[in-house]
């Protein structure tokens, strides 16, 4: 607000808010920052103050009288009006070479869809925004969309057996899992809240059964020694067996169900990858299984193994509008659920290879399925694309 008395003006917010900003850029926290926009008159009054703050926090001031148009904010804001760019280093370089394309694409009326978008992002990640502030902006300001959009309920990890009737075995009994519904082909376990386990037969399911498996279901549980010794006691392969580090990140091993599938018992614990991940996980409660109260899973996490990672972090985040729980440098962990999350596994590193064709789909329970169906018809021009249903970067199938 902007305070007149007599001669004097006193810009108070404006002073406020831009050296809360000065402090943040002089951090590093963002590479840039944007003061509030001001009519040109107004500016040429401030700009004593705002030079005052910038040399007080060693930073650098550029007055911008024509802000780079993106789809982060309604342009009508700053009509007519001015801001400063608060700035340290190369930082305003780069968002001088941004505007100097976004003005081509403008000139060459290519400004739209996927290229502003790509502009908006970019300018989103100059201002310290992270990808979900950056994502919310774009859904009020464009028609982009993510999967939060439409209510995300749950996910279902599929897979597929030669031997149906002693698959359905191994988790009823072994495990203890409840089963949900169950039919000829095919049977539904609940893990724990809104994640679940679906079987089916490799019989008519239009695989042939022995395609790579590229998968591991993580069963998060803080009684890995319970697990682990009624395992071996019912003689099932393990494959990695139990490792506990007291100042690691987690603690688990590794089990085989009957046809090769990979399930990891796992702990995570307070550490510095984990700072956000397990808050999350603190509010999850955990449910029995038939086995008994202690043998439990309070969450899951389906592993999928890539060749490179990097492109399919965007694709999560970006894409699909999924947040990161935890970075463990060559794995990632995104949150899906309430109980549920999705891991990206660079296969030079995880337990399993990247393959082509794998033995595995995942399904997204969506609130309003049509609704993103909708909205992946006019987004992805891939015609081969079967109806709820999308395939990410590296080939996996996702239902929906």
């Amino acid at each position: 607000m902007i305070l007149y008395s007599c001669q004097k003006v006193e810009f108070k917010k404006e002073s406020g808010a831009f050296e809360v900003f000065a402090e943040m850029v002089q951090a590093g926290v963002k590479p840039i920052a944007l003061s509030q926009p001001l009519s040109p008159s107004e500016m040429d009054l401030f700009m004593p103050e705002a030079t005052s703050i910038a040399e007080k926090y060693e930073i650098s001031v550029f007055r911008e009288p024509n802000l780079i148009g993106t789809s982060l904010f309604d342009s009508s804001v700053v009509q007519g009006k001015e801001v400063l760019i608060l700035y340290k280093g190369e930082s305003l370089e780069a968002y001088q070479m941004l505007k100097k394309r976004a003005n081509e694409l403008e000139a060459s009326k290519e400004y739209s869809g996927q290229k502003k978008e790509d502009v908006s992002r970019t300018f989103g990640r100059m201002l310290g925004y992270p990808e979900s502030n950056i994502n919310n902006l774009l859904a009020q300001n464009s028609d982009f969309k993510d999967l939060g959009d439409f209510g995300i309920t749950g996910q279902e990890l599929i897979w597929f057996y030669k031997d149906l009737p002693e698959a359905k075995k191994f988790y009823s009994e072994t495990l203890g899992l409840k089963i949900l519904s169950e039919e000829e082909k095919s049977a539904t376990f609940q893990i724990v809240g809104d994640s679940r386990l679906v079987i089916k037969s490799v019989e008519g399911s239009g695989y042939s059964g022995n395609e790579a498996k590229s998968v591991a279901l993580a069963l998060l549980t803080d009684n890995l020694e319970e697990w682990y010794s009624h395992l071996q006691k019912e003689k099932v392969t393990i494959k990695y067996t139990l490792k506990v580090k007291p100042d690691g990140a987690h603690d688990g091993f590794v089990a085989m169900d009957p046809e090769g599938y990979l399930l990891e018992f796992e702990m995570f614990r307070m550490h510095p990858e984990n700072e956000k991940f397990i808050p999350e996980l603190k509010g999850r409660k955990p449910l029995a299984t038939s086995l008994g109260t202690e043998y439990n899973f309070y969450a899951s996490i389906t592993w999928l193994y890539y060749k490179d990672i990097l492109p399919m972090e965007n694709f999560m985040t970006q894409n699909l509008g999924l947040e990161l729980s935890a970075d463990q440098g060559w794995a990632k962990i995104y949150r899906l659920s309430d109980n549920s999350y999705v891991g990206l596994v660079d296969e030079m590193r995880g337990m399993n290879s990247f393959s082509e064709e794998k033995l595995v789909e995942v399904k997204i329970g969506l609130s309003d399925s049509d609704g993103w169906e909708t909205y992946l018809k006019k987004k992805d021009s891939d015609s081969t694309r079967r109806s709820n249903t999308f395939s990410d970067l590296g080939g996996y199938l996702f239902r929906f």
